[in-house]
C-alpha cells in the first residue's frame, strides 16, 4: 500500500473515500465540520437521532452526490477523546480500511483526527493500523474470489498539523506495518512450505532486500559447537536443523548490542510425546519467535537504529521419527548444563538453550527471546497479553513502557527461587519440563540457566502469536504479535 500525506481541501481530493473520525460527544470541526455543512448538516443530525453514536468501531458511509470530489464519506467512530490512545487509533483504522476493502475501492483518503496524540504518532498509528487491519494470506488460493487490494492510502493534514512529522510518522507506520505483515506470512505458510531450510532462505531474501548481515550455521557446524540441546531435538526429523543469525550494523562494535532470540520450530508434533490430534495443524506457527525476530531486524535496518542488534534464529521441527529423543533422554547443551528430557513437547525451550548461550558471546546490554512456548501462559493469560519474566528489573521496565507505547500487552510473571524445584533432575542438572502447575513460570526459571549474568528478559507469546477472530488491525489469524513491542522498545533504547 502506498502511503503519502498531503494538506488538501477535502471537497476537492481526488480519491474514492474519505473517511472521517468523530469522537463521542464532541463536536464537529476542522474537515468534519466542513463535510457537514456541505452536506446540509447530515452528520450533526445522524448524531443527535442516535443512528451514529461515534462509539469505538462504528462506521456509517454517506453518499456525497456531487458535493465532493470522493463518492464516499465514511464516519468512523473513535469512541470518547479522554480514552483515545494510540492503539485506539491503530484499531479504528484497521476496521475502516476494511471497510473500504470490502467495497471494492482501490484508494481512500483519512482526515487525520484531533487525538490529543502528537502528530507522529498520530499518523503512524493510522497507517500501520490500515495496513494491518486489511492484511490477507493469499499466496496459495487459486479459486476463491478475492477483493481487490488497496493500493494507496493518503492522510489529510489538517490546520495546524506538522507536515514534516506527520510524513514521518507514516513512513515509520508503513515500515512497521510491512515487517509485521513479513511476519505473518512467514506465521501462516503451511509447514511444507515452511521447512528450516525455507525459514532461512527467507531470512536471507529479507537480510539482502535491507542490508543485514546473514550467517547461518549447519548440523556440523552445531556440533562442533556443543548445541546437543537444539540438535537433539532436531534428531527426529529428516529435515536438516538451521540456525540463523541476523545482523543490523554487525560490525559496529562500538555501538550497544541487543541481542533478539526467536524460537523456529517450523512444525511440533510434539515428539514421541505427540499432540492430540485436534489444533495440530496450527503447529506451523510454533516457528512465530524466529519470524518477529526476522520482522524486527528488517525494520531496524529500514530505521537506520543507532545501534548494533543481532537475530539469532534455531530453526528445526520436531517429529517422532525413528531417530527421534525419547523421554528420559539427557542432553547436553552447548553451556555444559547437562537437561534430562522429562517431555519431547518441551522443545522449544531445548532449543532456545543454546541459542541464549550463543548470545552471551556478544556481550549485549539485553537479550530478549520470544517462543510460543507454553499452553500455561495461555491459561493464565488468555490471548490478550504475552507473559513476560526476566532477570533484570530496568529491562523489564523497558520493554513494559514500549508495551504501553505499542499497544502489544505484556504482564510480568514471577521468576520465584520457590519454583526451581520443579525443575530438578535427579540425574542431569535440570529438567526440561516441571509438569503443568506455574509451567509458564518454570520454563521461564529453565532459560535463565543459560543466559548467565546478561541482562534477560522472556517473552511468552503463545496466547498472542495467532488470534481466532478479527479485532481491529488484527485479522483472524496470525498477529505478528512482538514486531512492535520490540522495535518500540529498540528504538527507545536508541533515543538514550
Amino acid at each position: 500500500m502506498q502511503v503519502c500525506v498531503k494538506r488538501e481541501a477535502i471537497d476537492t481530493i481526488e480519491t474514492d473515500l474519505v473517511v472521517i473520525g468523530i469522537c463521542k460527544g464532541e463536536a464537529l470541526s476542522g474537515g468534519a465540520a466542513i463535510v457537514d455543512e456541505k452536506l446540509g448538516g447530515v452528520i450533526d443530525g445522524m448524531l443527535e437521532d442516535g443512528d451514529f453514536r461515534a462509539k469505538e468501531g462504528d462506521v456509517a458511509t454517506l453518499y456525497t452526490r456531487g458535493a465532493f470530489s470522493a463518492k464516499r464519506i465514511l464516519l468512523l467512530g473513535l469512541g470518547e477523546k479522554s480514552a483515545l490512545t494510540t492503539e485506539g487509533l491503530r484499531r479504528a483504522a484497521g476496521t475502516a480500511a476494511r471497510v473500504v476493502q470490502s467495497l471494492s475501492l482501490t484508494r481512500f483518503c483519512m482526515l487525520t483526527p484531533d487525538s490529543g496524540a502528537d502528530d507522529a504518532c498520530t499518523a503512524q498509528a493510522l497507517v500501520e493500523g490500515a495496513i494491518l487491519g486489511t492484511y490477507r494470506y493469499t499466496e496459495l488460493k487459486t479459486l476463491d474470489e478475492q477483493k481487490p487490494e488497496i493500493k494507496s492510502l493518503t492522510l489529510l493534514a489538517q490546520k495546524g498539523e506538522s507536515m514534516e512529522a506527520l510524513s514521518e510518522g507514516a513512513k515509520r507506520g508503513r515500515i512497521i506495518a510491512e515487517s509485521v505483515c513479513l511476519t505473518r506470512d512467514l506465521q501462516t505458510k503451511p509447514a511444507n512450505f515452511m521447512t528450516p531450510t525455507m525459514l532461512t532462505e527467507s531470512a536471507t531474501e529479507t537480510a539482502a532486500q535491507v542490508g543485514l548481515s546473514i550467517e547461518v550455521l549447519d548440523e556440523q557446524q552445531m556440533a562442533e559447537l556443543g548445541m546437543g540441546s537444539l540438535l537433539g531435538v532436531a534428531q527426529g526429523s529428516d529435515e536438516p536443523a538451521q540456525f540463523v543469525i541476523l545482523g543490523h550494523n554487525m560490525d559496529r562494535e562500538d555501538l550497544d548490542t541487543y541481542v533478539i532470540v526467536g524460537k523456529g520450530i517450523t512444525f511440533d508434533s510434539g515428539g514421541l510425546s505427540l499432540k492430540p490430534v485436534q489444533g495440530m495443524e496450527l503447529m506451523k506457527y510454533d516457528m512465530s519467535g524466529a519470524a518477529v525476530t526476522l520482522g524486527v531486524l528488517r525494520d531496524a535496518a529500514l530505521l537506520e537504529l543507532p545501534l548494533r542488534v543481532i537475530g539469532l534464529i534455531p530453526a528445526t521441527e520436531n517429529l517422532p521419527g525413528g531417530r527421534a529423543y525419547k523421554p528420559g533422554d539427557v542432553l547436553k547443551s552447548m553451556s555444559g548444563i547437562t537437561i534430562e528430557v522429562i517431555s519431547t513437547d518441551a522443545e522449544g525451550r531445548l532449543i532456545l538453550a543454546d541459542a541464549l548461550h550463543y548470545a552471551g558471546r556478544y556481550e549485549p546490554k539485553g537479550i530478549v527471546d520470544l517462543a510460543t512456548l507454553t499452553g500455561g501462559c495461555v491459561v493464565a493469560l488468555g490471548h490478550v497479553a504475552s507473559g513476560l519474566m526476566g532477570n533484570d528489573t530496568s529491562l523489564l521496565a523497558d520493554i513494559k513502557a514500549a508495551s504501553e507505547r505499542s499497544g502489544e500487552k505484556v504482564w510480568e510473571l514471577p521468576l520465584f527461587d520457590e519454583y526451581k524445584a520443579q525443575i530438578k533432575s535427579a540425574v542431569a542438572d535440570v529438567k526440561n519440563s516441571g509438569g503443568r502447575t506455574a509451567s509458564a513460570i518454570t520454563a521461564g526459571l529453565f532459560l535463565q540457566h543459560f543466559v548467565g549474568e546478561h541482562p534477560w528478559a522472556h517473552l511468552d507469546i503463545a496466547g498472542t502469536a495467532w488470534s481466532e477472530k478479527t479485532i481491529g488491525h488484527v485479522p483472524e489469524g496470525a498477529t505478528g504479535h512482538g514486531v512492535r513491542l520490540l522495535v518500540e522498545w529498540l528504538s527507545g533504547m536508541a533515543s538514550r
